[in-house]
């Protein structure tokens, strides 16, 4: 390539023949684009040189790199190269405290407003930042079963007012209570409909003579700071009785969130609704036992009584229709629910968006406390949601939470305080251009928030050049369309410049269509007509290229899918959508699904490849790597959900914390059968110094079992008698010890004084003999001492 600047008069044709292209082919050039719009959709790096050339083969690649096309002398003046781009359009910063003279000055995401222009293939992105306010207003609507189990708990409520209004308000300054009742549809089999049950359907119940009628759903109080008109109206309210033992409290949440109004619902407040029941609600389908086939529509349908008026008309909500009204409205859905029921409305959170469950005593006495928990729990974190997005977008989020590290494919994040703030980045790419290429926007929004990012989206699906068309222009020979520096010619008319007609033929038509020497012609897929390949259709797709080489069906498949519906195939290879890669781009790059319940990858015992984890802990298995009873840490984790789930001790006793990590069945009993192969022995001393042993087992079904003691174990207290007669014994024993010693020592030492005693005397008695042995002298004195 010359160094030295080109002459004025130096023409891409000039240049093309002194540095023709390289015989391979690049992704652009095996595009083989007829047009600039087909050119920029082919893949994101590829250009399109629109300086008009003389007609000369190997200058006729308009759709190449742009590098590629600068060697080749096309002016960048003339090269189409759209681009991906992102303009913030509002950016108000974001604000500290909830309490603002104007709630609609507080500010919790920023930026709140930008635009997008897109160009197929190539990713843009921007970035999120979220942050949970101090001092929020919060509105709670307390919405509770009025079934006859739940008489007790009716008693219970009767001054919630006071008690939670004194507990919430240490958490914010603006808050506002409001009540509602629900049973059931008031039509059999749901309900007592007989004429004597219509205005008691307690009547004939021993255990409870009297109640009210049956109903959907009763609005009785609108949210309100007057703590003491709460406490009054929770007090007027009486129980009924239903026939069936779910109830219709899905019904009555649709109805709480719709009806803004009349519930009073603020713009610029936190919403809770808080569901009390004891047992499991009537679900969509459910309605068609009582003949109601309308289904719900999701709308007001409060009467004059604040009933809902079309209870006995239409079918209970499904669960996709509440989760849709509940994030329309910005409400955080709190079921509290007996521990007989936790499980089943634990899977209902995992389906509806921004809800979350906690156990509920038998009498409600915790409801305070599981009010507040619930509230905390819910703002320690954020999670963003997206609506009305495109069918054409593809979205990939990488969230940096508070310890500063992202995390790909998450977009939410945890364990955060008041006040914190927290960033997500976006990437955006549009995979194709949509009919008409009209603007479109989504909406993204943390999960019960009022804030939320608006995004415009324009796709760069045309080319400049293509503004500045001259028809029958005499470059095409007045035959054809100059534009974008080429000649589309007129029905009948072929050739780089519209100057052959159909059946002519050229100066050398076989050597014009093949590939290379020895390839056939058009590659067998076409003819060739005045120097040009004419591709034959085909019943599979497009076939297409300069020498027919090219295709958009021969590309990998995944389960007989062409490139597993997340690509496109440009001949002979898969093009894959954003967050999906391969070859035959079946391989997400999602992370949520590796994500277990603590929150690590794959329980940190393996890696995440295609959104699914791999094991790499001998003896790990399950979805997130999460079972693994022979993992030195096994009886670790295991103990935390033991001691908070039997002992609500430990450092999960939060009750929303065990309740998330600690899903293990747990068995308990008196004695544990340690012979079991199957299952590891776990045992860990507890504060009170006892040992607590259980069992760690993952069954056939999958499901992991603890079988613990039902209680630990622990030595017995001292026996006072025991110790003071052992204490006794011990000293007499000493005693004695030393008793025995001392009349020894005493013994031993008169021995020898009578020794010395009885040798004086032998010599006495034996003046003659002192020669004699001492053994005489004994046997002398034996004898006369005998005598005596």
């Amino acid at each position: 390539i010359p160094c030295s600047p080109q002459p004025e008069n130096y023409s891409f044709l000039s240049f093309c023949t002194e540095f023709p292209p390289s015989s391979g082919l690049n992704v652009c050039m095996s595009g083989s684009a007829t047009s600039c719009e087909e050119c920029i959709l082919i893949h994101p790096s590829c250009a399109w040189c629109a300086q008009e050339v003389p007609s000369l083969r190997d200058c006729l690649v308009r759709c190449d790199l742009t590098q590629s096309l600068q060697i080749r002398g096309c002016k960048a003046q003339f090269i189409e190269f759209p681009s991906s781009q992102t303009s913030i359009l509002k950016s108000n910063p974001l604000s500290t405290k909830g309490s603002a003279p104007s709630q609609n000055e507080v500010t919790q995401i920023m930026p709140q407003k930008i635009s997008v222009s897109l160009r197929p293939g190539d990713q843009t992105s921007f970035q999120v930042q979220v942050r949970q306010v101090e001092d929020y207003p919060v509105d709670l609507y307390y919405l509770m079963d009025l079934s006859l189990s739940m008489k007790d708990d009716l008693v219970t409520i009767h001054n919630l007012g006071t008690k939670l209004t004194e507990e919430m308000s240490r958490l914010t300054s603006n808050f506002r209570l409001g009540f509602g009742t629900f049973v059931d549809k008031n039509i059999s089999p749901f309900s007592y409909t007989e004429p004597k049950y219509q205005n008691n359907p307690c009547n004939g119940y021993k255990l409870f003579p009297n109640c009210v009628p049956s109903f959907g759903f009763r609005h009785v109080l609108s949210l309100t700071d007057k703590v003491d008109r709460f406490n009054q109206e929770v007090q007027k309210q009486m129980v009924s009785r239903n026939r069936d033992a779910p109830e219709g409290g899905f019904d009555a949440i649709v109805q709480a969130a719709v009806c803004k109004e009349e519930i009073g619902w603020r713009k610029e407040a936190f919403h809770l609704l808080v569901f009390a029941t004891d047992d499991v609600p009537h679900l969509a389908l459910d309605g068609k036992l009582g003949g109601l086939v309308n289904p719900n529509d999701g709308e007001c349908h409060l009467d004059k009584n604040n009933e809902n008026s079309a209870s006995t008309q239409m079918d209970y909500p499904s669960l996709g229709l509440l989760g849709e009204k509940l994030a329309e409205n910005n409400i955080y859905l709190i079921f509290a629910v007996t521990r007989r029921y936790y499980v089943i409305y634990k899977n209902y959170t995992a389906l509806i968006p921004g809800t979350t469950v906690e156990i509920l005593d038998m009498d409600s006495k915790n409801i305070i406390q599981l009010i507040v928990n619930a509230y905390n729990n819910i703002r320690s974190k954020v999670e963003l949601t997206v609506s009305d997005q495109p069918e054409d977008i593809s979205l990939s989020f990488t969230a940096t939470c508070q310890d500063g590290q992202p995390l790909p494919g998450l977009r939410k994040c945890s364990d955060l305080k008041i006040g914190d703030t927290v960033s997500f980045d976006v990437n955006v790419e549009a995979r194709s251009c949509p009919k008409g290429a009209a603007s479109q926007s989504f909406t993204i929004k943390p999960v019960g928030f009022k804030d939320r990012l608006e995004v415009t989206v324009d796709y760069s699906c045309d080319c400049g050049c293509t503004r500045a068309a001259q028809t029958n222009s005499s470059v095409c020979s007045s035959t054809g369309t100059f534009t974008c520096g080429k000649c589309y010619c007129e029905p009948g008319y072929l050739g780089s410049h519209c100057e052959c007609q159909e059946g002519e033929s050229g100066n050398n038509p076989l050597g014009a269509c093949r590939e290379a020497e020895g390839k056939r012609m058009c590659s067998g897929r076409g003819e060739c007509s005045c120097n040009q390949c004419l591709c034959y259709e085909s019943e599979f797709g497009k076939v297409y290229g300069s020498f027919c080489e090219c295709d958009d069906f021969s590309c990998a498949r995944h389960k007989g899918v062409l490139c597993a519906g997340h690509g496109e195939c440009h001949c002979g290879e898969c093009k894959c959508h954003a967050g999906y890669i391969g070859d035959n781009c079946n391989c997400s790059t999602e992370t949520t699904s590796c994500l277990a319940d603590d929150g690590q990858l794959c329980s940190g015992r393996g890696h995440c490849v295609c959104g699914h984890c791999h094991c790499s802990e001998p003896g790990a298995f399950g979805d997130t790597c999460e079972k693994c009873p022979t993992c030195p840490d096994a009886c670790g984790t295991k103990r935390e959900c033991i001691e908070c789930r039997l002992f609500n001790s430990g450092p999960l006793a939060d009750n929303q914390t065990c309740q998330r990590l600690c899903k293990d069945e747990i068995i308990t009993v008196e004695a544990l059968d340690t012979d079991d192969s199957a299952g590891v022995l776990c045992l860990y001393k507890s504060e009170n110094d006892c040992v607590m042993k259980f069992m760690y087992s993952e069954h056939a079904n999958g499901k992991s079992i603890l079988t613990a003691l039902k209680e630990p174990e622990c030595g017995g207290g001292p026996d006072a008698l025991m110790v003071l007669l052992a204490v006794v014994g011990s000293i007499l024993m000493v005693g004695i010890i030393l008793l025995a010693a001392w009349k020894l020592a005493i013994t031993v030492h008169d021995r020898r004084a009578f020794a010395q005693f009885q040798n004086a005397r032998c010599r006495a008695l034996n003046d003659t003999s002192v020669n004699r042995s001492a053994g005489n002298c004994s046997f002398t004195f034996s004898a006369t001492f005998s005598q005596h």
